[in-house]
């Protein structure tokens, strides 16, 4: 396997809305230091065994046990969301990193509740809902600098579910204390607003949202897909590169002690370095403190019929930048 990386000796860019931490950190970049976790899938004997019906917590509360897991024990089905309704192992397409052999294929269709397509649809307006395939991780402290790093196929855009919107997803589950305002009951004294701090979860990420030839607004001519960061310090979405060419590509990124996530990728399958930095923030204005674990997300249409598109994914692998650890990182 491909690895070089180190870090980036940058100072990060303050950020207007938000007073910064006494110390700014160097950014690391993501593949820097020791393998924590890893998945190369060049076991063709790679399996998953799915316990229908699926998970659909966010939807209608219902976790449905037992979860789905790989035969290698690394994944399993999101309780939260459910896994993709098709995971294999897959041959590399072409252009891979050099000597791999075998990927993780994920598709789906009915991606929100079992039995229950346009839920969603009926619900809120939204022509889509999501599974989630999760790597069973290792809680880093963001101390250690953790990052992630992940090569993702890109197929030829007439292989593509044909709907505007977010296709994939690749984040990690992180935590982090977050204060809460909430109403108080008192006896005979009616309510007051408290401020409490709660340990709250969030997924920092990329997105890559698909954009049909002949969606509205498209003025391009041609179709193309575009990488989405989440997110800012307010949860929204950063823009990032426009794709306009199908293909492999590297997404990585790291989060350093002062909670910052650093967002980096480029086309093709070379480590990634310095200069694909795209953009920093602070997540939700969380201090976040651990780095529990990265997945992916599918989504589709949610109608019963619409397919979503097919991602192949390879050497998902999550590292520690800082610590003592047993695994180093080798090449392949």
């Amino acid at each position: 396997m491909l690895r070089s990386a180190a870090y980036v000796n940058i100072l990060l860019f303050a950020t207007p809305v938000l007073l910064q931490p006494a110390i700014s950190f160097a950014q690391v970049v993501p593949g820097t230091g020791t393998v924590i976790s890893v998945d190369n899938f060049e076991d063709p004997n790679f399996s998953y065994t799915p316990h229908l019906p699926k998970s659909s917590k966010e939807e209608d509360g219902q976790i449905r046990y037992p979860l789905g897991e790989s035969n290698n024990g690394m994944w399993f089905e999101s309780p939260k969301r459910g896994a993709p309704d098709s995971v294999k192992w897959a041959e590399a397409p072409l252009g891979a990193i050099p000597g791999s052999t075998g990927c993780l294929y994920l598709r789906s269709r009915d991606t929100g509740i079992p039995g229950t397509p346009g839920f969603n649809f009926r619900k809120s307006g939204t022509h889509q809902a999501q599974d989630d395939f999760i790597m069973r991780g290792r809680p880093l402290s963001v101390a250690n600098s953790p990052s992630a790093v992940v090569r993702v196929y890109l197929p030829e855009w007439e292989n593509w579910e044909q709907r505007h919107g977010v296709s994939f997803g690749f984040r990690a589950g992180m935590q982090g204390p977050m204060e809460k305002e909430k109403e108080v009951r008192r006896p005979f004294r009616g309510t007051r607003k408290q401020t409490t701090t709660e340990i709250e979860p969030y997924y920092p990420g990329f997105f890559i949202q698909y954009t049909p030839k002949d969606a509205p607004g498209n003025t391009t001519g041609a179709p193309f897909a575009q990488l989405l960061l989440r997110s800012d310090e307010l949860g929204h979405e950063m823009q990032g590169p426009v794709i306009k060419e199908p293909g492999w590509w590297t997404l990585g990124m790291s989060v350093t002690p002062d909670s910052r996530v650093h967002y980096y990728a480029h086309a093709g399958v070379e480590d990634l370095t310095q200069r694909d930095h795209i953009r920093s923030s602070l997540p939700y204005r969380i201090r976040g403190t651990t780095f529990n674990t990265i997945f992916f997300n599918v989504c589709s249409a949610d109608n019963g019929t619409s397919w979503s598109t097919p991602w192949i994914i390879d050497d998902p692998t999550v590292y520690a930048g800082t610590g003592s650890f047993v695994q180093q990182a080798t090449s392949r």
